[in-house]
């Protein structure tokens, strides 16, 4: 064997026998102090500019602060926040959030009934009870005015993710409003 295989070798079976850092919810806590003022106590947010984070994913946690650290989503409150956050603390976040416990919103029963024979179609990502799959974020239990928000946001292009656009595009304002309230009127 020669000298650059044998180092080559070695430097792969390094690589593999390092095991990753596990996330830390508690250290995660301690960091999310810095959270509470938009994202609630316990993660749920009573603020309809903010979402609740509670109970979301950690794969979607992740990839948003990330998003948000690198620029690719615009938020010019969470832009200088994302950008002091290490790796470990992102998964930290993420590991905290992931265990609270999301509650409902509320929202106009009403409209709340127009929307829950339309929100058919954001099971296929959001998951079946509308609680977030992977990458995909809880919708149940969010505040109405965010997620109608986010929609109008994905319907005229201010905020990007492919799928999201072209459907939030076949949206009238009326459906809008009543998937939001329906969404929010959502608990565990």
């Amino acid at each position: 064997m020669n000298n650059n295989y044998k180092t080559a070798l070695v430097i792969l079976l390094g690589l593999f026998s390092v095991e990753p850092q596990a996330a830390d919810s508690a250290a995660g806590k301690a960091r999310a102090a810095a959270c509470q003022g938009c994202h609630g106590a316990a993660g749920v947010s009573a603020s309809p500019l903010w979402p609740s984070l509670a109970g979301q994913s950690a794969a979607y946690i992740e990839a948003q602060l990330h998003k948000f650290k690198i620029g690719e989503r615009e938020n010019p409150v969470m832009k200088p926040i994302a950008e002091g956050l290490s790796d470990a603390d992102i998964q930290n976040l993420a590991a905290y959030f992931v265990g609270l416990p999301a509650k409902a919103a509320g929202g106009d029963p009403a409209l709340a009934a127009q929307g829950k024979d339309k929100v058919a179609m954001c099971m296929g990502c959001h998951g079946e009870k509308l609680g977030g799959n992977g990458q995909f974020p809880r919708l149940a239990g969010q505040q109405p005015a965010y997620l109608g928000k986010q929609m109008h946001d994905f319907k005229s292009g201010a905020r990007k993710a492919g799928p999201m656009n072209a459907l939030a595009q076949t949206l009238a304002d009326g459906d809008i409003k009543a998937i939001a309230a329906y969404l929010g009127s959502l608990g565990n």
